[in-house]
């Protein structure tokens, strides 16, 4: 058995189903996760997870293994070692985490009344919560760099959001500042390069913020999201960086008591259903 297909077991096996949001049941011949359960969880069939855990299955892509180290809730050592006895090299040193830990892993498995999403330092969408998918658009029908909330916000703005003047240019100006924080961070990241570089090219107002060469963190705004199920919900986004990864847990919460409160209970009753399962992971 190769060392691949040995970890792969191994690891399927040490996982809780209860950990992933699974019932133990009764009976289980296996101490961790069913391969049907690792399949879906990792967005695979289960013939796949078969062949890969046989060894007749070679050079899987550097995206299916994100998400099996993702389903598996391996460590970053675990995952590069993962990458390595794959046969693809893990992240060069200097470029922007993407491993989503397992304790980020863990939040988004237990909290879901409230929308929550997770970003890498560049601010590109990793995984989100059907609540988040609920008042906000979904970030799987997105591609490339529309995967990107600095993008986005500065190449075609906020469609369904709405900020007062004071959080509008909060907004803007922390994006950028926040954005080149993480460009002193990870200054080999080529992907950040070419993204700091097109949006420069693609953005006078962005290209006019980096000139300032502010340097600062994100951590707040409040907006109202006028397309939604029920009606416009004015939130509260709060950012909670993630030292451990440098990852980013974007949380968006109402005044409790609030007609807005009220609405994102609604939302989370008729809006969920609409939208789950959770999003699988982003490539």
């Amino acid at each position: 058995m190769s060392e691949f297909a040995a970890v792969l077991r191994s690891w399927r096996d040490r996982v809780d189903p209860i950990e992933v949001g699974l019932p133990a049941g009764a009976g289980r011949r296996t101490p961790g996760l069913r391969r049907e359960e690792l399949a879906a969880l990792a967005g695979v069939s289960v013939d796949y997870i078969v062949r890969l855990e046989q060894g007749r299955a070679t050079n899987p892509s550097p995206q299916l293994l994100s998400a099996l180290a993702r389903a598996l809730r391996l460590s970053g050592e675990e995952r590069d070692h993962l990458f390595r006895v794959a046969g693809t090299a893990p992240s060069p040193a200097g470029s922007i985490p993407r491993h989503l830990t397992p304790g980020v892993q863990r939040i988004l498995d237990r909290i879901g009344d409230v929308p929550l999403g997770v970003f890498t330092a560049a601010w590109d969408f990793l995984v989100w919560n059907p609540l988040w998918t609920a008042l906000l658009k979904d970030p799987s029908e997105a591609a490339g760099l529309d995967r990107n909330l600095v993008w986005r916000h500065f190449t075609h703005g906020q469609s369904g959001v709405e900020f007062d003047d004071v959080h509008a240019e909060e907004f803007s100006a922390d994006l950028v500042a926040d954005l080149r924080q993480a460009h002193g961070r990870y200054p080999e990241d080529r992907d950040l390069d070419r993204l700091i570089s097109r949006l420069r090219a693609a953005s006078p107002d962005f290209d006019r913020r980096w000139a300032v060469a502010r340097v600062a963190t994100h951590r707040s705004s409040r907006k109202t999201m006028t397309d939604t199920m029920v009606g416009p919900i004015t939130v509260d986004c709060d950012v909670l960086t993630v030292p451990d990864g440098d990852l980013r847990i974007v949380v968006y919460t109402a005044v409790p008591g609030s007609e807005d409160a009220a609405k994102l209970d609604l939302l989370r009753v008729t809006g969920v259903e609409r939208f789950a399962p959770a999003a699988a992971p982003a490539t």
